[in-house]
């Protein structure tokens, strides 16, 4: 099961409308509940330029995975808070405090990343959206897409992210990085 970009309120909510509308209305189900609960009076790209008569089919976007390093900061710097004695050692109270600013800094470029990242398709073709403020769009139409590959390391593997390259006749290649569930973003263009 994918993990679209409201984390944890979006799976419960994909759970919910397999039960209640099966596997195949779902996807366009989970789309129309997720886009009511995030309530933040700003729409997704997606919903921007869906043409009449065009359906989400799946959605995702970056892997929870970029939030690592910004976590990694703040336990070291919970480390050099423990070994400083509570302050004592001064030049370790530094450091925490240090790498607590940049563990913060980190954690909120990674959820600002995710908050402007969104990869969907529809039953039309792929969209994928990166940056706020500065945009950067890609459209490819499904008739259009030759091949996918998906790229995962072991890890990505294990933890379910990956590089997703769509291969276009005559319109060109773009990898899309480290999107959780890779192979089933795959499957939804491939399988029509």
């Amino acid at each position: 099961m994918a993990r679209s970009r409201l984390g944890w309120l979006s799976v419960r909510s994909q759970f919910r409308a397999k039960r209640q509308h099966g596997p195949e209305k779902a996807a366009i189900h989970t789309h129309q509940v997720v886009s009511k609960q995030h309530g933040t009076g700003m729409s997704r790209y997606i919903d921007d330029i869906l043409q009449p008569g065009e359906k989400i089919l799946y959605s995702t976007t970056i892997h929870g995975i970029v939030y690592l390093p910004g976590l990694v900061c703040l336990a070291a710097s919970a480390a050099c808070l423990v070994g400083s004695g509570g302050g004592v050692i001064f030049p370790l109270l530094a450091l925490s405090a240090l790498l607590a600013l940049v563990g913060g800094f980190l954690l909120f470029r990674a959820w600002f990343q995710r908050w402007t990242t969104e990869t969907d398709v529809t039953s039309l073709r792929v969209v994928h959206k990166e940056g706020f403020i500065k945009r950067q769009t890609f459209e490819m139409s499904l008739d259009k897409i030759e091949s996918v590959d998906v790229s995962q390391s072991i890890l990505g593997r294990i933890f379910g992210w990956g590089d997703v390259r769509v291969n276009g006749v005559g319109e060109g290649t773009k990898t899309i990085k480290m999107i959780g569930a890779p192979i089933e973003f795959r499957n939804h263009i491939t399988a029509r």
